[in-house]
């Protein structure tokens, strides 16, 4: 399969950590950040990011995030 046949890589980047505050964005310890991985898709993607959502569904100050790495990396391209 070449290139032009394969279905087009968006890359997402699932990635979590300890919150200062539920309602907030910011991390109490960057260097404790949880990197899951790297998809190929959003389907992937989600599939990791539900699994580690709900192994630490106690704490709730853990959050999980999914980055669309392919807006990063090609801001002109749609999905």
């Amino acid at each position: 399969m070449s290139e032009t046949d394969s279905p087009k890589q968006l890359l997402h980047l699932v990635f979590g950590g300890e919150l200062e505050s539920p309602e907030g964005l910011t991390f109490r310890d960057l260097d404790e950040l949880d990197i899951v991985g790297i998809y190929p898709n959003y389907a992937e993607a989600s599939k990791a990011w539900k699994a580690k959502a709900q192994a630490t569904v106690d704490n709730a100050h853990m959050r999980y995030f999914v980055v669309h790495l392919h807006r990063l990396l090609d801001p002109d391209t749609t999905a």
